[in-house]
């Protein structure tokens, strides 16, 4: 393989990394963009429109490379996706008329403000028989109010709702 392949190869997998990285991003996700993209003239993003992709510590896309990562510039803060591309990937899904996939990525760029462990803790929590009433309203209150994970706390809002009808709740 040639460098300019392998360079390509590491910027496609590390565009696409969003999970076993420890996060560190306090603040929550901005849920808007100020570009517009649609998928017939723009998608792929990394090919298309690499300018408007940028990690969640400010590095281009083109500043993803072997070398950096050999080299130490690149660490895996920097390879992780920013809340900014997934709401343009949502925007992409849209103009094809994907629209629960773009709610996905809406909700994906809502939990990068969440800590990895308390994604796991929240996931165990959804569980049928794992929590409460009491427990799944005040995850879903966390989400929103913590990590301003509107959507997301909805999501939370409906299980427990279901849980509820289908006696699916844990017993006190």
């Amino acid at each position: 393989m040639n460098q300019q392949l392998i360079e390509q190869i590491v910027k496609e997998v590390m565009a696409s990394m969003t999970t076993g990285i420890e996060r560190k991003i306090a603040a929550p996700p901005k849920t808007t963009t100020c570009a517009t993209v649609e998928a017939k003239k723009d998608y792929p993003l990394g090919e298309k429109r690499p300018d408007l992709i940028k990690t969640p510590t400010n590095k281009k896309l083109a500043d993803i490379t072997l070398k950096g990562v050999l080299d130490g510039s690149v660490t895996a803060e920097d390879v992780r996706i920013a809340p900014e591309t997934l709401m343009l990937q949502a925007q992409i899904a849209d103009s094809m008329g994907r629209h629960p996939l773009a709610q996905n990525f809406r909700r994906a760029a809502e939990l990068i403000a969440v800590p990895d462990a308390r994604i796991l803790e929240i996931y165990n929590a959804l569980r049928p028989y794992r929590s409460t009433k009491e427990e799944l309203e005040a995850i879903a209150d966390e989400l929103e109010k913590k990590y301003n994970a509107k959507m997301n706390a909805d999501l939370v809002r409906q299980a427990t709702e279901v849980y509820e009808q289908r006696d699916r709740l844990k017993k006190e």
